[in-house]
């Protein structure tokens, strides 16, 4: 097998498990060689219903800095977060949580037990200001941190209110992106290149919705170095400030696709040509929730720990909702409609645990 351009997917996303001790704690994301500084972090208490806490490095950390994926409140608003916990640090290796003044912790109660989802992107902002595309559409300067190896960027940018375009700095056409108001109240709007409509539909990442969605929330498709933004005060209010988390496929570390449900314990396979570390999986054609899966939470087949980005509830092993990983892709075993519903339109992003040269059968 031909050698991968990322020999190990943990050298640019990882999924961190720890149990909290009431103070401040470091996370480390692998060992020496092995680790990597995190761009964008995502924070879930399995234990209990706490809600789910995202950061990123160009916005920064701290108390202030929060944004849930299952609220729309905008940035430091979503709860009091000295109180309920935050993460304080961004670290060579990983990251700082600290317990805040209450056992009611987002991110380190003594004996509950989290997970960590994080991303390398490309450490300190630089501005873009790429010209226009098309005749007549300005485009807006954005603060980007972009990995091009690992096909992963964060960008800022304020919006103009009408069709314009951002930098998004990778260099391809990304497959995933995902836009949230920080300035004030406003749904997680998700442009997925596998929906059908392309440009004129979207999903909410704090909703079960379905697609397709507003027509006014991205213009024109994505291309190598800008997204659009339209009308809709989800993505391009006037003077609204945004963070955009975009992801393009890296063939052996990433993939972006859609399968059609068979409403069998006996499911569709999905080829990505890699271990999965991380999937996260949405139905398109009828409401539904989004759902996660991990081979942290779960080292070993079947996956069946589920965590909802547009719900707080605790770790879920329901049955029905059983996911095997396996060296190549993953095989759907679980019957429910989060999954599998017979007919049923589905999308997912994964990321590498190693690449198929090097991955384990399960």
């Amino acid at each position: 097998m031909p050698t991968p351009t990322i020999p190990a997917g943990n050298l640019f996303m990882n999924a961190t498990l720890w149990t909290g001790n009431n103070g401040t704690a470091s996370i480390t994301n692998g060992v020496a060689g092995q680790s990597f500084q995190p761009d964008f972090v995502w924070v879930k208490n399995r234990t209990n219903a706490y809600t789910h806490l995202l950061y990123d490095s160009v916005r920064g950390v701290g108390t202030l800095k929060a944004m849930s994926s299952s609220e729309t409140n905008a940035e430091g608003n979503m709860s009091d977060n000295s109180t309920f916990g935050y993460l304080s640090a961004l670290n060579s290796n990983g990251f700082t949580v600290v317990s805040g003044s209450t056992a009611n912790s987002y991110t380190n109660s003594s004996g509950n037990n989290y997970v960590g989802w994080q991303w390398k992107a490309g450490g300190a902002a630089t501005t873009i200001t790429v010209g226009s595309v098309s005749p007549g559409v300005p485009s807006i300067a954005s603060s980007v941190s972009a990995n091009t190896t690992s096909g992963f960027s964060v960008v800022t940018y304020t919006g103009t209110g009408s069709l314009s375009t951002v930098g998004h700095g990778l260099g391809v056409t990304p497959s995933m992106i995902i836009v949230k108001r920080i300035n004030s109240t406003g749904d997680w709007a998700v442009y997925n290149s596998n929906l059908s409509g392309g440009a004129n539909n979207q999903l909410l990442l704090n909703s079960t919705a379905q697609a397709p969605g507003s027509s006014s929330f991205w213009g024109n498709s994505p291309n190598s170095t800008t997204f659009s933004v339209w009308t809709s005060s989800t993505t391009n209010a006037s003077g609204g400030t945004f963070v955009a988390y975009c992801w393009a496929a890296i063939a052996g570390y990433s993939a972006f696709g859609s399968y059609t449900g068979n409403g069998s314990t006996d499911g569709p396979f999905i080829y990505t040509g890699f271990r999965p570390r991380f999937v996260m999986f949405k139905r398109t054609d009828t409401t539904a929730n989004w759902t996660i899966r991990d081979t942290a939470r779960n080292p070993y087949n079947s996956a069946n720990l589920g965590l909802f980005p547009n719900r707080s509830d605790a770790e879920d092993s329901t049955a029905g909702r059983d996911v095997d990983i396996l060296s190549n892709g993953f095989k759907i075993r679980g019957t429910d409609s989060d999954l599998n519903t017979n007919g049923g339109t589905y999308i997912y992003m994964a990321f590498c645990e190693n690449p198929l040269k090097y991955a384990n059968a399960c």
